[in-house]
């Protein structure tokens, strides 16, 4: 596949769509329920115009900024998405090393298809590990252990899953894990022969970091392991469990799944260092705001307290610097590196990224800033009416 010719994100999920069976991409793709806040995540980011400033020396360009305790060479990195052992044989280490490549950061999953310690020895770069709070605390302190072990940087937390959204796209598709061939769907993965070869060939879809688990309920295959893994997902977590988490971790502690000033507020009580306002990438609860429309009040609530990352719907380098002149610190992004991962592997995540770099840089240019620091509430404005 000719990922030159994938000119902006739309076209990378263009891509991904022609590699992948119908299932697989739309596990992706899809949202919960109506998929409203799938759609506003993106579409928010048009109830703002940006005001750029002429005549600047805008010669030499610097995408660097610090954030979540290490410098970044840009200010995006990848969220934590689970299982990409579905859209690509390289699963994860594919992900990692292209972030590396990129001077960014990247975000294990603990419902990845490689271990916590497989991508510390094939990546040097930042890395974060998103976590639950288990109903079996010492797995929860097991990952915390073996993060420090493997020189992690970040752990972040994720609040918005006491249990799955309804996914209706998955139910349309049968969707399963691993992935099953039905009467269904059996074309789509006729049809789509370069994934299906490699399912043949690597048909490794083991969940890495709790497979060591699964004899805890006496049960066998990845399947049994997801089924273990919602088990244990805790709903009487409450804030008392952030802080426990943020007290056993010890350094930059980010809360994952926050949209509300109040919440906020709560996030710095129990020792975050950072949020990352998001919805699951509208594939949780319906009908929530959409991430750039929560920074302004987050940040009216807790000032310089907290770092703040937007994720969700971040598909431009002008929607990146609509982020920042809000308030964020930083965007991450989960299907926009997800599209690339699909359509060509560690050669697609680093194009998904030289997509936003290269676009970063043109349009930092033209609204007349040279630095991430640079950009503020002056650059920045909603759209009459909206």
């Amino acid at each position: 596949m000719n990922l030159e010719k994938c000119h902006n994100q739309s076209d990378l999920r263009k891509a991904a769509q022609k590699r992948l069976p119908s299932p697989i991409f739309n596990y992706i793709d899809g949202g919960s329920d109506d998929e409203w806040t799938l759609k506003r995540n993106t579409l928010a980011f048009d109830d703002y115009e940006l005001l750029p400033r002429y005549l600047r020396d805008v010669d030499q360009v610097d995408l660097k900024t610090h954030v979540l305790g290490t410098t970044l060479d840009l200010p995006i990195f990848l969220s934590p998405t689970g299982m990409s052992r579905l859209f690509h044989h390289h699963r994860e280490i594919a992900v990692a090393r292209a972030a590396e490549k990129y001077g960014t950061l990247y975000s294990l999953s603990t419902l990845g298809t490689a271990s916590i310690e497989e991508i510390a020895k094939v990546s040097s770069g930042p890395k974060m590990f998103q976590i639950y709070i288990l109903k079996d605390r010492e797995l929860t302190l097991e990952f915390t252990q073996r993060c420090k072990d493997s020189d992690y940087d970040v752990m972040c937390l994720t609040v918005d899953t006491a249990l799955a959204g309804n996914r209706e796209r998955d139910l349309v598709s049968g969707f399963t894990m691993p992935p099953r061939f039905s009467l269904a769907s059996l074309w789509s993965f006729v049809t789509h022969p370069y994934w299906t070869m490699h399912l043949a060939l690597n048909p490794d879809f083991e969940l890495k970091n709790v497979a060591h688990r699964v004899d805890a309920i006496g049960k066998r295959g990845t399947v049994s392991l997801i089924n273990y893994l919602n088990e244990q997902l805790d709903r009487t977590v409450t804030w008392d469990d952030a802080a426990w988490l943020a007290e056993q971790w010890g350094g930059p502690f980010v809360i994952k799944g926050l949209q509300t000033a109040e919440d906020a507020k709560r996030a710095v009580d129990a020792g975050a260092s950072a949020i990352m306002i998001s919805n699951h990438g509208g594939r949780q609860l319906e009908s929530v705001p959409a991430p750039v429309d929560c920074i302004v009040p987050i940040r009216e609530a807790v000032g310089d307290s907290l770092e703040l990352i937007v994720d969700g719907g971040v598909r431009r380098g002008t929607h990146i610097i609509k982020a920042l002149a809000l308030g964020a610190n930083a965007c991450s992004t989960g299907r926009g590196y997800l599209y690339g991962l699909s359509a060509g592997g560690q050669k697609g995540v680093e194009r998904a990224l030289e997509l936003y770099r290269s676009e970063l840089l043109r349009d930092m240019a033209l609204l007349g800033c040279t630095k991430i620091s640079d950009i503020n509430a002056e650059f920045i404005r909603k759209v009459a009416g909206n």
